[in-house]
């Protein structure tokens, strides 16, 4: 289905309450359980890939490397 027929649906749906409810029990997108969608960074908010689990910190690569210093964490090399 493309955009603009959903927009259709939802337009023709709007006086048919019951009906909406059951069209979006069916069609709108699933909770997610695991990947990773499921755990955004906590600043920016990015949920792709180079995000730091550990020690509960949940940040992406770019956010952990502002805030490293702030954390108390300190560069080796």
């Amino acid at each position: 289905m493309t955009a603009g027929s959903y927009k259709k649906v939802f337009k023709q749906l709007k006086n048919k309450p019951v009906k909406l409810e059951k069209f979006l029990k069916f069609n709108k997108p699933k909770e997610r359980t695991t990947g990773v969608n499921r755990r955004p960074c906590t600043l920016c908010g990015r949920v792709g890939a180079g995000h730091i689990q550990k020690y509960g910190l949940n940040l992406c690569r770019q956010c952990f490397r502002e805030s490293a210093k702030q954390i108390g964490f300190k560069k080796y090399r």
